[in-house]
């Protein structure tokens, strides 16, 4: 059975105002690929452990997956119209991808995309959004149309 789970209002509002100046000031570097042989996409800002947003995203998710260890926290940008792959994040293990952006509408894009048995299903990007699935599942961002789209990606395994 497919796992995708999601938290409406997942932090409170300082805390989703301090996520989104981390994610507008950070250092990104360019270089994360969907899968092998494909071209790059998007850009990646590692999330250290020694950082509050670290241990603030920690708390908040571990207790939703006991019996996995954290393995790798980061910030997704990706440009208006750039075009992710599908791609997993592994054959096991729990990702979220919290969603901090504010004003989202219809018509701007931006959602989640899994393919599951033969059917793109999306979650949109509602401000102060998490949601959480299996690795396994095939997935791909969307761009917003007329602004950078952040995530922040943390990624559970066995």
């Amino acid at each position: 059975m497919v796992m995708i789970k999601v938290i409406d209002n997942f932090l409170i509002p300082d805390q989703r105002d301090f996520v989104i100046e981390y994610c507008e000031t950070a250092s990104y570097s360019y270089g994360e690929y969907d899968r092998e042989g494909l071209p790059f996409t998007g850009m990646v800002s590692e999330i250290d452990e020694t950082k509050d947003i670290y241990e603030l995203f920690r708390y908040k998710t571990q207790h939703l997956v006991p019996d996995l260890e954290l393995d790798r926290m980061y910030v997704n940008c990706f440009a208006p119209s750039e075009n992710p792959y599908f791609h997993t994040d592994g054959e096991d293990g729990i990702t979220f991808l919290y969603y901090p952006e504010q004003g989202w509408a219809l018509d701007d894009g931006g959602e989640t995309q899994f393919y599951i048995n033969g059917e793109i299903r999306g979650i949109t990007p509602e401000s102060n959004r998490m949601v959480y699935f299996d690795a396994s599942i095939l997935h791909r961002a969307t761009t917003f149309r007329d602004r950078h789209r952040f995530t922040i990606a943390i990624k559970y395994m066995p």
